[in-house]
């Protein structure tokens, strides 16, 4: 009896370990296949289903669903500012390159390739932007952020979606920071308004200056040829009287008064006689 027993038992347990032994691909995953002593790792990926097999083989699973990774990223921007940002990437495996992503990255993917890369290309892309630059163009950033881990994932094979940057932490020694930096460059910005002021101040007033100098030399030269035009006419006008005043013309001058009253005096041939007042004997 128990001989019958012990052989009964024998031939069932390759039955019992082959209907015990098994894996499950649940949705959103895939699996390889593991045989350690024999192929090793399968190179097809398996779907979701039930796969049997050995005891000691195996099917390896690995999400193949878009994951998304939050991280908090201390970064210093253009201006010399530390601030804190919240970024997410979205990621998940290249089904085809499956294989190859167990091979080399593994499973756990994200911490020991994605993350390092995310953090160092969010930091370098706004470290090229100004404080208050960040905030207005963020999605200019994300998708900078985005095309540069791409770049450095290539042969990862891993896919990247999205990138998002989800919060920025402005401590209050920033915001004063910020504060003191925006009074400064108003103030400056007051300066050089003010200056450009007095600039164009002088140069209404040299041009001012320069005007009155011009007009004032204007007026000079023209006074100067005035007086040189009345110089040349009154020498002319002298000319002419010189030329023209004769003892005959004077004496008829003398004589064309009806109401005077004069002596004759005669001083040669044609000499104009002096005349002399009745009245008082003053000669004219």
């Amino acid at each position: 009896m128990k001989m019958k027993t012990g052989l009964l038992i024998i031939l069932l347990l390759p039955a019992l370990l082959l209907t015990g032994c098994g894996s499950t691909v649940a949705p959103g995953n895939m699996g390889l296949r593991w045989q350690p002593l024999t192929s090793g790792l399968g190179q097809e990926p398996l779907k979701e289903g039930f796969y049997a097999h050995m005891p000691w083989n195996d099917v390896l699973v690995m999400s193949v669903q878009w994951r998304n990774f939050t991280e908090r990223i201390d970064v210093l921007t253009k201006d010399d500012l530390h601030i804190e940002i919240q970024a997410s990437v979205l990621v998940k495996p290249l089904i085809k390159e499956l294989r190859q992503l167990k091979l080399e990255v593994g499973s756990d993917f994200y911490p020991s390739a994605v993350k390092p890369e995310f953090i160092t290309v969010a930091r370098n892309t706004l470290a090229n932007y100004l404080l208050v630059e960040i905030p207005e163009n963020s999605p200019e950033i994300e998708r900078k952020i985005l095309k540069g881990l791409k770049e450095r994932m290539q042969g990862k094979h891993i896919e990247i979606d999205n990138v998002a940057i989800r919060d920025i932490d402005f401590t209050s020694g920033v915001l004063r920071a910020i504060e003191i930096k925006l009074s400064k460059e108003q103030e400056k910005v007051q300066k050089d308004f003010e200056l450009e002021i007095a600039v164009k101040d002088a140069e209404i007033a040299r041009a001012r200056a320069k005007g009155e100098a011009d007009s004032l030399q204007i007026r000079a030269v023209g006074q100067a040829e005035a007086q040189k035009i009345r110089a040349d006419g009154q020498a002319e006008a002298q000319k002419i009287i010189d030329k023209t005043l004769t003892s005959r013309f004077l004496q008829f001058k003398a004589f064309e008064s009806p109401n005077t009253k004069f002596i004759y005096v005669p001083t040669g041939k044609d000499g104009l006689p002096i005349i002399v007042s009745p009245e008082t004997g003053a000669p004219h």
